[in-house]
């Protein structure tokens, strides 16, 4: 009888752990090689983890809720068709309590030291924990006198982030046990608040709604943005007449020539992808005072989920597609992004975001960069609008197609010439568009 491990796979280059959702298979059940074990979610995305045997379910690990490391243990399968004894089981990394869970951050690639196993020390604290500890210099004897307001009094993120920010501000002025007095009261002021405001608090006549999952990491997401990153949004009024005739006149032959649809976000995607070759340096990302270039244009389109959720799939090589593989990839990421169809690897890897806000029939907004870009752009409604038109002969005042691009970027490293001249040249690619352009 043999026993094979299935171990939850590498989902993505930024990707440390997923959240199991829901077991297709029970202990006891048959499976067979590549048929769907169990749903899972991360911070990105949905998906289903195949088994790598056929087989029996021997043992299942983990339980549905749990959030598990990559790479670790979550079901034995016996191929032998036996199940296997409690005392065989290679017992998994403990998880990680769904509250805990925030978006992975790329830059705190940091090997957090064994906390959870360390002598002395029967507690266990989530690899986020240990890996903000080991960052901040907190030995296992500090981090044991830690109050957590998490489930069982387990230390949460939020917990060693207010420890390390009052750590940080007192600088040693007040002793360490008044600040963990101090914190532990202030959780427990936190916990009794959520234990008993009653309903009627927020008044008769309103609903409750939970957060789900993904607006819960969306909100840790957009929050640690800015926390992140001193946003600047420079503006464009553009003049896309040219564009919207140009479109207006081939898209039902790019229908039936190629059976897509011709949107306007493969134009604005591909202007975009010129522009970041004049300007290299709005790919980039920074790493405390490393900038690291980019040298592959991954474009992430934000699309909007029926739940109203939000989703970036990422077009990688944006600059290799010519316009009608641009509309074809555009349109597909779409489709499965709104059916939850994308892989893991669909969502990572993006080195700008462009935002469409005015599907929503808005002319412009002040969009969130998506961490760990450094930029993102949104492109608002295209109305008709009064505008002055200039010619050799004089001016004159025409009805014009007319939109803003909206270009937020991280004042770090993106100062107002680059960015501004960035979202400058994008417009300029859209005003000078070709009309004799051929599909």
């Amino acid at each position: 009888m043999a026993q094979v491990e299935v171990l939850l796979p590498k989902m993505g280059e930024s990707v440390a752990e997923a959240t199991i959702t829901k077991w297709l298979k029970a202990e006891g059940d048959t499976i067979e090689s590549e048929e769907s074990l169990v749903e899972i979610a991360t911070d990105k995305v949905d998906s289903e983890v195949p088994a790598t045997e056929d087989g029996v379910i021997a043992k299942i690990l983990v339980q549905e809720g749990d959030v598990v490391e990559v790479g670790k243990p979550i079901a034995i399968i016996s191929t032998g068709g036996e199940k296997i004894l409690e005392a065989e089981v290679h017992a998994a990394e403990p998880v990680i309590a769904d509250s805990e869970k925030v978006p992975f951050q790329p830059n705190a690639n940091i090997d957090a030291v064994a906390i959870s196993t360390a002598p002395g020390s029967e507690r266990f604290y989530s690899p986020l924990v240990r890996t903000i500890a080991t960052k901040e210099g907190i030995e296992i004897t500090e981090l044991d006198t830690l109050s957590g307001s998490g489930h069982n009094g387990r230390v949460t993120k939020k917990d060693i982030l207010y420890y390390v920010e009052n750590r940080t501000n007192n600088n040693g002025s007040d002793s360490h046990a008044n600040r963990i007095e101090t914190h532990s009261n202030t959780n427990s002021t936190k916990q009794n608040v959520q234990s008993v405001t009653p309903a009627s608090s927020y008044g008769d006549n309103v609903e409750i709604i939970e957060m789900d999952r993904m607006r819960r990491l969306i909100a840790d997401h957009m929050v640690n943005s800015k926390h992140t990153s001193p946003h600047v949004t420079s503006m464009v009024e553009v003049d896309v007449t040219n564009l919207v005739n140009w479109r207006n006149s081939v898209k039902d032959a790019f229908l039936k020539k190629e059976g897509e649809k011709l949107t306007f976000t493969p134009l604005f995607i591909e202007a975009i992808t010129k522009a970041i070759k004049d300007f290299p340096l709005i790919n980039v990302s920074l790493d405390d005072d490393k900038i690291i270039r980019k040298k592959d244009i991954n474009v992430g389109m934000a699309a909007a989920l029926p739940s109203g959720n939000l989703i970036v799939p990422v077009i990688k090589n944006a600059d290799h597609f010519n316009l009608t593989g641009l509309a074809k990839k555009v349109n597909d990421m779409a489709n499965r992004a709104r059916a939850g169809k994308l892989t893991p690897d669909e969502i990572q890897g993006g080195t700008y975001t462009m935002t469409n806000v005015g599907t929503f029939g808005n002319v412009m907004g002040t969009p969130i960069i998506n961490q760990p870009q450094v930029a993102i752009m949104a492109v608002g409604a295209v109305r008709k609008k009064p505008a002055v038109i200039e010619t050799p002969q004089g001016d004159s005042i025409g009805i014009r197609q007319m939109m803003f691009l909206s270009h937020s970027y991280d004042h770090r490293v993106v100062d107002g010439a680059l960015g501004g001249s960035f979202v400058r040249r994008v417009a300029d690619y859209l005003e000078q568009f070709d009309v004799t352009r051929e599909i």
